[in-house]
């Protein structure tokens, strides 16, 4: 019987630490990126959620608190280093979008956008703020 409570608590706590895994994977990636290009990465990254609620997909886009959290990011930044900024959107608030997008073109050092997928509506705003965009082919 405690075998039987053991496998059910490592099967309930397995989605958990893979998760952990994965981010502890995506942080070393982005520290890595830095390092090698002296930039500061900032992801700004939205996709399709495989779960739903009532049998409608959740959909991510650029809302305020991701204004709040990339705005964060970038005054945090010394404004001699460049920055990298990863998007990956469908879009979101006109004032977000625009919030983030002064920002980048405000910042001194170069700021560079990377897509890797798309970038459409507010994502193409803000790569247009930034000095070059580089689309990565999948």
């Amino acid at each position: 019987m405690d075998i039987f409570w053991l496998f059910f608590m490592l099967s309930a706590l397995q989605p958990i630490i893979k998760q952990r895994l994965l981010e502890a994977s995506r942080k070393r990636m982005i520290g890595l990126i830095e390092r090698e290009r002296k930039s500061r990465v900032v992801l700004l990254v939205h996709r399709q959620e495989t779960m739903s609620l009532l049998g409608f997909p959740l959909f991510r886009y650029i809302d305020i608190n991701d204004s709040e959290e990339v705005l964060r990011a970038i005054h945090m930044t010394d404004p001699e280093i460049p920055l990298d900024l990863v998007l990956h959107t469908p879009g979101g608030l006109v004032l977000a979008a625009t919030q983030i997008a002064r920002s980048i073109f405000k910042h001194k050092c170069k700021v560079t956008v990377f897509v890797p997928h798309y970038a459409m509506s507010g994502g193409k705003l803000l790569s247009h703020a930034a000095e070059e965009a580089v689309l990565l082919e999948a």
